[in-house]
């Protein structure tokens, strides 16, 4: 099984429509096993712990360039092992 994260940002329609396609057994041997949002408060992270997907923020202003966040967020994809 390959370990799945999902960037977001809002709303999580797309991630939505993901989590069904997991619910279906669609996802061809992938499972999300991870969401990880820009901002706090994302209702994308509400979807994804409605079926008990982990949440993660690294909030964008938090970073002084995109290349520092883009940094930050490779480093947790590493920590929590995600393969696509």
């Amino acid at each position: 099984m390959l370990k799945v994260a999902v960037l977001v940002s809002g709303g999580g329609t797309n991630l939505q429509a993901l989590i069904d396609a997991q619910l279906r057994d669609e996802l061809g041997g992938g499972k999300i096993t991870a969401v990880i949002s820009s901002k706090e408060g994302a209702y994308a992270l509400e979807r994804a712990a409605k079926v008990g997907i982990p949440g993660y923020v690294v909030p964008r202003k938090q970073y002084d360039s995109n290349r520092a966040m883009t940094v930050a967020v490779v480093e947790l994809l590493k920590k929590l092992n995600i393969d696509l």
